[in-house]
C-alpha cells in the first residue's frame, strides 16, 4: 500500500529523470508527507501532431472518473489494486488509455508490532527518484473546471521468505505500490498501448526486481501526523529526533 509519500526535488531534476517536459509555468510544492487528496506531479505521454510527448502534470492524488457526481470520490481511490484494476468502474477505462507513473524519493509504511507501529522509509540506495504504475483522470466540476487526478496500482507484497529488503517489505505490509523500471514505464506510458489489462500483469511481473534494489530505514513517529512536513522526517530514527 502507499498513503504517504515523499516529492521535494527540483523541477530540473525531475524533468531529467523522467525525460519530460514542463510548462514553464509548472509549480511543485515540495512534501516530505504528502497524503492523500494534495496535489502531486505525474508522468504521462500524450499524441500530439502524430508525435509522442513524455510530460509533467500536476494532478490530485486519488482517483475520480469523469462520471463521478462529486469530488469526494477520489478519497477513496488513491490506490488501485491491480488485480481488479481493469473491471472495476472507477479504474478501467484508464487503464486502457490513461496510464501515468507517479515520481517520489521514497514512501513511508507502518511495521505493526502487537498495538504499536514503526513507521519506515522505502527508497531508492541511489538517492534517485522511483516511478510508480499510475492512472489518470479528468473530471468536470460544477464551475465547468477540469481536475486532473490519479492513482497509484498496488500488488501483493513479496513473501517474508525472500532475502533482503524484499522480505523486510513483507513485513511492513501486504500491499506493495508497483514500480516501474525504465522499459516497462516506456510501455506503460504510451497511450498507443491499448492493452492496459495485458500491461498490467507485465508491470506486476517485473515490480519485485525492481524493488530488490531499494532499501528502508525507521523514521519518526511525527511522520504520523500530516501538519509535520519537513525534511528531518526522512532523517534515520533517533531518541532525539523531534
Amino acid at each position: 500500500m502507499c498513503g504517504r509519500y515523499v516529492m521535494a526535488k527540483a523541477i530540473g531534476d525531475l524533468v531529467a529523470e523522467a525525460e519530460a517536459e514542463a510548462d514553464d509555468n509548472l509549480q511543485l510544492r515540495h512534501s516530505w508527507n504528502i497524503a492523500p487528496t494534495t496535489d502531486v506531479p505525474i508522468v504521462l505521454e500524450r499524441l500530439i501532431d502524430d508525435q509522442l510527448h513524455r510530460e509533467i502534470h500536476v494532478a490530485r492524488w486519488g482517483l475520480v472518473p469523469g462520471w463521478a457526481k462529486e469530488l469526494s470520490v477520489g478519497v477513496r481511490a488513491f490506490n488501485a489494486r491491480s488485480e481488479t484494476a481493469a473491471s472495476k468502474p472507477t479504474f478501467r477505462a484508464a487503464v486502457k488509455k490513461r496510464r501515468a507513473a507517479v515520481p517520489m524519493q521514497g514512501y513511508y509504511e507502518w511495521k505493526k508490532e502487537g498495538s504499536k507501529k514503526r513507521p519506515f522509509f522505502v527508497h531508492r540506495e541511489d538517492g534517485k527518484l522511483m516511478f510508480f504504475a499510475g492512472l489518470y483522470e479528468w473530471w468536470k466540476d460544477e464551475n465547468g473546471d477540469w481536475i486532473l487526478s490519479t492513482s497509484i496500482l498496488t500488488m501483493e507484497s513479496p513473501s517474508a521468505e525472500e532475502p533482503g529488503v524484499l522480505g523486510e517489505l513483507a513485513g511492513l505490509h501486504d500491499r506493495l505500490p508497483i514500480p516501474l523500471d525504465k522499459a516497462m514505464m516506456s510501455r506503460w506510458l504510451n497511450p498507443d498501448e491499448e492493452d492496459g489489462e495485458g500491461l498490467i500483469e507485465e508491470v506486476r511481473a517485473q515490480a519485485y526486481d525492481v524493488a530488490s534494489t531499494w532499501t528502508m530505514y525507521e523514521v519518526d513517529s511525527a511522520v504520523g501526523n500530516v501538519r509535520n512536513n519537513s525534511a528531518e522526517l526522512i532523517e534515520e530514527h533517533t531518541n532525539a529526533l523531534f
